[in-house]
């Protein structure tokens, strides 16, 4: 890792990142799947033209200012997974993105498929189902309706999706890939029985993508693979040799059994779900654990015994949540055998509407 620059910072390990992206991308390919990666993980535009020259059939954005900088980026294959509720100001902002991408979003009602319609006549749209999450999205019983809705206000219907972010916890991801596919099966088939398009059925998540075959999912949408996470790492769903991304700290403060380190929730994000064992973790340390979390500041425990590290030391820590974490970056500081390589601008920071 770098250390004459000055902390924190993110810090991108392309060798790692360079595997994870290969193993993703030919695992979809060996199951006969489609592999649109969700670019709000990464949201760089260098990392995503290496997922389409892997193999990958498009993006998933998460807003409509995501796509923007996507398509500024020369992406043009672009899926926005999301309930879009074209508002006036947006309204011109999507009908310049059908323009000049192949541009597909999610409706989950009559009413946001009406409104779409009049905002973006001819758009393609997948309807979202509920699998288990219970955010948005549909019951999968009324996805035939709610496409036939779609398919009057003048939008093209192209399929169904869902998310199974209930796979987030413990030991949930084999019921919550079930879950899913069970949601869209009878979504499409719900579809298919009103005598519209259910070619595209998409679903997926990074903990979930091991369990997901073809049948009748055809596309699958992880994100956070890219990276990895202290979450996945508890979940067991990664290990310590697929985390491509650390926060770069520094050691500012020492007590009997602690540091405290400079990277708070400002960098590392505030995620924490009720299960996971602290507010981030340390590769070198496993052991360790964040305890508390200040803007600027994080408390490191170490077990009794541990040496603890000196002041100036350069600690690694892994955000609980990559996706919260490059979100607050400007930019990726790019390593490879420890050695700096590259910046890559976090290009899509910030793009939340």
């Amino acid at each position: 890792m770098p250390v004459d620059l000055p902390t924190p910072f993110l810090c991108v390990d392309v060798d790692v990142l360079e595997a994870n992206l290969r193993a993703m991308a030919a695992g979809a390919a060996a199951r006969g799947l489609a592999l649109r990666p969700h670019a709000k993980t990464h949201k760089c535009v260098r990392i995503a033209r290496r997922q389409m020259a892997l193999g990958a059939k498009g993006l998933t954005v998460a807003t409509v200012r995501e796509a923007e900088v996507f398509a500024d980026g020369g992406l043009d294959d672009l899926f926005i997974a999301y309930p879009v509720w074209p508002s006036p100001q947006q309204t011109a902002r999507l009908r310049a993105l059908a323009r000049r991408v192949a541009l597909r979003a999610g409706v989950d009602s009559a009413e946001s498929a009406a409104a779409l319609g009049r905002a973006v006549p001819g758009l393609e749209v997948l309807v979202e189902v509920d699998s288990g999450h219970h955010r948005s999205g549909a019951e999968p019983g009324r996805a035939g309706e709610i496409a036939v809705a779609a398919q009057a206000a003048g939008l093209r219907v192209r399929g169904v999706f869902t998310f199974p972010g209930h796979a987030y916890g413990p030991q949930r991801q084999r019921s919550a890939q079930e879950d899913e596919s069970t949601a869209l099966a009878t979504a499409a088939a719900s579809v298919a029985a009103a005598g519209l398009d259910a070619g595209v059925v998409s679903g997926g998540s990074t903990p979930t993508a091991a369990l997901t075959t073809a049948g009748p999912i055809t596309e699958m949408r992880p994100g956070l693979y890219v990276f990895g996470d202290a979450q996945q790492i508890e979940l067991g769903t990664a290990d310590w040799s697929q985390i491509a991304m650390t926060v770069a700290s520094t050691v500012v403060s020492r007590r009997a059994d602690r540091v405290i380190v400079d990277a708070g929730s400002k960098i590392l994000g505030a995620d924490r779900q009720p299960w996971a064992t602290g507010h981030g973790r340390l590769p070198d340390h496993p052991d360790a654990r964040i305890v508390a979390l200040s803007e600027h500041h994080a408390t490191v425990t170490l077990p009794d015994g541990t040496p603890l590290p000196a002041l100036g030391d350069t600690l690694q820590i892994v955000p609980n949540h990559a996706c919260a974490a490059v979100n607050l970056a400007d930019e990726l500081i790019v390593v490879s055998g420890g050695e700096l390589v590259d910046r890559w601008p976090v290009d899509a920071r910030g793009a939340n509407t």
